[in-house]
């Protein structure tokens, strides 16, 4: 899955207090890396049968992924925001899914998406941060 730096990280700073001095930029990597990695954790739960944590795991992604929805910005660019919105409501119920019909195959593919989502998202921090400096 290629998302273990991004865990490693997402930990790290969550632990010494990273958050409170994160830019809105870094809170949006740190909520999707919090979801991978809880869709990590539910993929466990998932095969070793742990019905209670992964419908607790599970649960938790989906909050995220509405607080990823939440966070965006129909001002900055309505077009790609209302499919960035979509695509997070498909994520959504397709984790849903998975929950119900105890599919592995589902949660993979929400992964695959959030991860190619924070991919972009974090190769446009320097583009985000050079706008803001010359603001």
């Amino acid at each position: 899955m290629g998302f273990g730096y991004g865990a490693g990280a997402y930990q790290q700073i969550r632990s010494h207090g990273g958050v409170e001095s994160a830019d809105p930029h870094g809170l949006i990597t740190l909520l999707m890396d919090g979801a991978l990695e809880r869709l990590i954790k539910a993929r466990a739960h998932m095969m070793r049968g742990e019905v209670a944590a992964k419908g607790e795991t599970i649960g938790r992604c989906i909050e995220i992924i509405g607080g990823l929805r939440d966070s965006l910005d129909p001002k900055v660019d309505a077009a790609n925001t209302s499919r960035l919105d979509s695509l997070y409501e498909y994520m959504s119920r397709r984790l849903l899914q998975a929950n119900l019909r105890d599919d592995v195959s589902l949660i993979d593919e929400v992964s695959t998406l959030l991860q190619q989502v924070r991919d972009s998202w974090v190769q446009i921090a320097p583009a985000a941060a050079q706008r803001a400096a010359s603001a």
